[in-house]
């Protein structure tokens, strides 16, 4: 935790608490938005226009935010306009780390050993946790974004002619159905085993533990009627935001987060969705079994021992 750009206390899981005990997670800080011409976004400041190489996102293959980003930059065939880096999968006492675990790299860009020196390098006096996604402009040295949902965005349009104008991520036609899917999902899936797993009181995790598997079983229902994506055939960033949860639950959330009424193996037409996009060009290269598994059961508040799971059979070619 940073408080004034000073390093003050051990990481620690559990950001905030509501009244009730539950999790309650960290706003984002810095949301800039890059654009094809440089002018201001829906929120922060202008002059981030789209530039081949001016832009490095730093991620972590544990994190299913930054996989977001991961998998916009590949379906948008941003990997030679957007370097990246990769953070160690495992946290320690003072957050994210590079180095030299396999699959992760050091920071050659900014010299940096933790993600937190980053965002002090950003604003010398921030305060909060230094999470990752984060889209970093080299020209103006300083982050652009570490708002995962934005980030998403600036790949599918911000970059204009730079990336594939073949697939469109947000497209128009569905952009409120497209929203309204985001918000349920993200509320009681993506952020609801968070709220289950770092729950403080047996009501909070008992709440959003039925508002997980609530969802689950609504989608598995709509997946049913045989359609390829949410949407029907179209594959949209709620795809990306569904997948990189369900992806994950079997290997962590499951155990870790006492979210174990049931798997996504035991759902038919959610494992045949999940297993339809990890089969689309490019997605298994954001996807990392090993991290996933090494970075959540790192966590000491969860997992004191730091044993990982041999399970489950989950395979993927890398």
């Amino acid at each position: 935790m940073l408080v004034n750009g000073k390093w003050t206390t051990d990481w620690q899981p559990v950001q905030a608490k509501d009244e009730k005990g539950g999790f309650v997670r960290q706003t984002s800080s810095f949301r800039n938005w890059v654009t094809p011409d440089g002018s201001a976004g829906p929120t922060g400041e202008s002059d981030f226009k789209a530039e081949a190489d001016r832009y490095h996102l730093y991620v972590a293959l544990i994190c299913p935010w930054a996989s977001r980003t991961l998998m916009g930059r590949k379906f948008k065939n941003l990997e030679d306009v957007i370097s990246i880096s990769v953070v160690e999968p495992m946290l320690t006492d003072q957050g994210w780390r590079f180095g030299d675990y396999p699959g992760a790299n050091h920071d050659t860009l900014n010299g940096a050993t933790y993600m937190h020196e980053l965002y002090t390098n950003a604003d010398p006096v921030f305060s909060g946790r230094a999470t990752v996604p984060v889209l970093w402009d080299k020209q103006r040295n300083t982050i652009v974004s570490n708002e995962s949902a934005d980030i998403l965005r600036m790949m599918n349009t911000g970059f204009g002619d730079l990336a594939d104008t073949g697939i469109d991520l947000y497209p128009s036609e569905h952009r409120d159905k497209i929203d309204a899917l985001n918000a349920r999902i993200y509320s009681e899936l993506n952020n609801g085993v968070y709220r289950a797993g770092f729950a403080t009181t047996q009501v909070a995790y008992e709440e959003a533990f039925a508002e997980i598997f609530a969802m689950l079983d609504e989608l598995e229902a709509r997946l049913g009627d045989g359609r390829s994506y949410l949407l029907g055939d179209s594959f949209t960033e709620a795809d990306i935001r569904l997948f990189v949860t369900l992806i994950r639950f079997d290997l962590a959330y499951h155990g870790l987060f006492k979210t174990n009424l049931r798997r996504i193996a035991d759902y038919p037409s959610l494992s045949t969705y999940q297993a339809r996009i990890l089969a689309l060009p490019g997605v298994q290269e954001t996807v990392s079994i090993d991290h996933i598994k090494q970075g959540y059961y790192s966590v000491k508040a969860l997992n004191p021992t730091g044993i990982v799971p041999v399970g489950p059979e989950l395979q993927i070619d890398r």
